[in-house]
């Protein structure tokens, strides 16, 4: 099957921490888009196990197989970041159906802002399809075992914290 590339995409959210259904839904991305940016959110509102700074580099300590893609922090609007990089599109992770309904609504409140830039969407793969980050989060905090859910980097930053 050949590979089709279009332009460059915004993989953008909170990553705190980067599992393994993000690394999931970046590579088939990766495949797909010429270059992704994984766009991380400094999400002011939320409290982080990690600095915006360190999820990034957890990031990119994740994905050096990667060779198309950069990270970079971002605060503001989605769609503002998306027009100054000149992306074609927001790459979005759909786990369940309770994740549907709210990307559905941001979708459609990002096209009316910035109708140049698509939403596209790719279910996460089976495997990962329960993972989420506050569930990883929740679960370490209470001692259980993450090694499954997330990459021995991140399971390394996570025990030093």
């Amino acid at each position: 099957m050949q590979e089709q590339n279009n332009g460059l995409a915004l993989y953008p959210g909170s990553f705190d921490p980067f599992t393994y259904g993000h690394l999931d839904i970046l590579e088939r991305a990766s495949r797909i888009f010429d270059t992704i940016v994984v766009t991380v959110a400094k999400n002011s509102s939320k409290t982080a196990a990690f600095t915006p700074e360190q999820r990034s580099e957890l990031i990119i300590q994740c994905t050096p197989h990667l060779k198309n893609i950069r990270v970079e922090i971002f605060d503001g609007l989605l769609v503002d970041f998306a027009k100054s990089q000149g992306a074609v599109a927001l790459v979005r992770g759909l786990r369940q159906v309770s994740d549907f309904d709210y990307e559905f609504r941001m979708a459609f409140a990002n096209r009316r802002l910035a109708p140049e830039v698509e939403t596209v969407f790719l279910m996460t793969s089976e495997e990962h399809a329960l993972i989420s980050a506050s569930i990883v989060r929740e679960i370490h905090r209470h001692g259980g075992d993450i090694t499954s859910f997330v990459p021995p980097i991140v399971k390394k930053a996570l025990n030093a914290k």
